[in-house]
């Protein structure tokens, strides 16, 4: 193959690999299609929110509890900022912490789980073991003690969230890869002398992804909701930055309000309506994905 030749074959590979997305997409159920609009529209609100939002995040642009109005469109909050801003600068926030824990974590639990599974012996033991301290504790109990011990920070929430979930895809990716490691095509690649490596890009992972991908959307599910429920408790994410769970926490003394004052009760459900959608339609989308890859057919 000549050099001119190789960009042609990869615009067609990449055009082949296109085409292929697009009729699986239009095979796709409703509840997927649902599920990858609203991830679409929530990941645009992220990514555009200074130039949406018609006010900053934390500016006081009005009295505490306006109904909504042509001005505010789904109210103020209790020191009269804009609810529709902090809803879409919430997202950016919540969205976008709970995405790079997930990441970092699936990082450190995949990497440790396929060495333990390829390596064996005192690594994978070592490990594990300490993977099953850590798996005896609730998620949520310990971050409340390690926050509490090292501060409330971001990048403190992001590591120990990241630390704590790893134990969860270190299981999964140790257990996927066991499967693998005792392939013919392993124990070939190890007699032909491929480094490590190369072993693990590409005999073991490519075989293990599916599963891996789909954990993916159930982890960051459950990262996202706890990143709100620490919020909500106080000791997430800090004000005046926008957080979903820390906006139902500042706003939760309406829902106890009488009838009428119900232009005010729905403050505190928009933010929890934000999160329970954003749930539900990773959930559709890992359903059909798992759907896919299962090889199960109706």
């Amino acid at each position: 193959m000549t050099a001119e030749t190789q960009p042609i074959r990869s615009i067609r590979q990449r055009r082949s690999w296109v085409e292929t997305a697009w009729r699986e997409l239009k095979k796709a159920p409703l509840t997927a299609w649902f599920g990858i609009i609203v991830i679409l529209i929530y990941a645009l609100a992220a990514i555009f929110a200074p130039w949406i939002a018609p006010y900053g995040e934390a500016d006081v642009a009005g009295r505490a509890y306006q109904p909504s109005s042509a001005q505010f469109w789904l109210g103020t909050d209790q020191i009269g900022r804009d609810v529709f801003s902090r809803l879409i600068f919430g997202a950016r926030n919540t969205i976008a912490i709970a995405l790079i824990t997930t990441l970092i974590s699936f990082f450190i639990g995949g990497t440790m789980g396929v060495l333990a599974a390829l390596q064996r012996g005192w690594l994978d033991q070592t490990v594990s073991r300490i993977v099953d301290a850590f798996l005896a504790i609730p998620v949520l109990i310990f971050a409340l003690m390690l926050l509490a011990v090292f501060g409330k920070n971001i990048y403190i929430l992001v590591l120990i969230l990241a630390l704590l979930d790893s134990t969860r895809v270190f299981r999964l990716a140790r257990a996927t890869a066991l499967n693998v490691v005792v392939m013919d095509f392993v124990e070939a690649a190890k007699l032909r002398g491929e480094k490590l490596r190369w072993i693990v890009f590409r005999e073991i992972v490519p075989n293990i992804l599916p599963p891996l991908i789909t954990e993916f959307g159930l982890r960051f599910c459950f990262v996202f909701l706890t990143i709100s429920a620490l919020s909500f408790l106080g000791v997430g994410i800090q004000p005046p930055t926008a957080d979903w769970g820390s906006m139902v926490a500042e706003n939760k003394t309406l829902i106890a309000m009488p009838a009428v004052h119900f232009p005010y009760i729905p403050v505190p459900f928009y933010p929890a309506g934000a999160i329970a959608l954003l749930t539900v339609a990773v959930n559709f989308v890992v359903d059909w994905f798992l759907h896919k890859t299962s090889g199960l057919r109706e």
